[in-house]
């Protein structure tokens, strides 16, 4: 996780991030940090084990509470750094962070595809898709930031299957990143299939996540508009798992959409509202996972 040092409205994703809502209020980098700290001490009073590094005051990256969108950490060793769409974002790629999790995690590649990003061609991480790490598929609603070749190009290089489809909001507009309509657990996966305009794409999600064991959690567009699919599962020191979330999601969900949830884990959620309004990203979005093999030192 990325703590802020200038976290505001940025100007070069609002174009197609319908989530962001420009705030009027002063002191947004103060309120976003009392939240960024708030859902940090959430985990670890939850028992997960976070990495915090701070955010530098230059270059001027606005939107880093949300990193991962430029880096993936996998279970065999390796590190993606990622395309990213807005000039600003570029910036958040920083190899010093990636030298400190060398200290405690095995790192054994690092791909680097961000040249595509001279192609204007752009991949936001696991924003831009979201992972069934068990059975290797990477889901994928395409849009500026989420380029099919791209996306093909990664799964040739990690061995996923890509299944990508249109998705769009209440008002048509392209979804820009597909960790807010839908979110993988090991057991279930949460889905706005109402964002999926094709009924031929529909099906094929839903036959692939359904096939792959995965039951089903359908929600609203509404609902998503709350960032009710933007969650993640994780997995604390117990070895139990927990589902992250925002409190404005959480209140979103249903009491029939909780209890499903709560059979297969313990649901956690934080106030981050106006992380949420001003970065139109939300609780998932904050936390770039570590699947790295861990150094057992002797």
């Amino acid at each position: 996780m990325i703590r802020p040092v200038d976290f505001k409205f940025n100007e070069q994703t609002a174009g197609n991030n319908m989530f962001q809502v420009a705030s009027n209020e002063d002191g947004v980098q103060a309120l976003a940090l009392k939240e960024f700290d708030g859902l940090v001490d959430l985990l670890k009073a939850n028992g997960v084990d976070v990495t915090v590094v701070d955010d530098t005051n230059q270059p001027e990256t606005p939107d880093s509470i949300f990193p991962n969108n430029w880096v993936s950490f996998h279970e065999d060793g390796s590190v993606f750094l990622y395309p990213m769409f807005s000039e600003n974002r570029r910036l958040e790629r920083r190899n010093d962070i990636l030298e400190k999790l060398k200290e405690k995690f095995e790192v054994n590649h690092v791909s680097d595809i961000s040249f595509y990003e001279q192609q204007h061609a752009f991949l936001e991480g696991t924003g831009s898709m979201v992972l069934d790490r068990t059975n290797k598929i990477a889901y994928a609603c395409l849009s500026v930031r989420t380029d099919e070749e791209v996306l093909n190009n990664f799964c040739m290089l990690t061995g996923y299957q890509p299944i990508a489809f249109q998705a769009v909001d209440s008002s048509r507009f392209p979804i820009y990143h597909t960790n807010v309509m839908m979110c993988i657990g090991d057991e279930f996966a949460i889905i706005c299939l109402d964002s999926i305009p094709n009924e031929q794409e529909k099906l094929i999600v839903a036959l692939s996540l359904n096939n792959s064991g995965k039951h089903l959690i359908e929600i609203t567009l509404e609902q998503m508009n709350q960032f009710a699919g933007n969650m993640l599962q994780v997995t604390n020191h117990d070895n139990e798992k927990l589902l992250v979330m925002s409190e404005q999601a959480y209140l979103s969900l249903t009491k029939q959409q909780i209890s499903l949830l709560e059979q297969y884990c313990r649901i956690i959620y934080a106030p981050i509202y106006t992380i949420e309004k001003n970065g139109g990203g939300s609780a998932r979005c904050m936390l770039a996972e570590i699947h790295l093999p861990l150094i057992i030192n002797d």
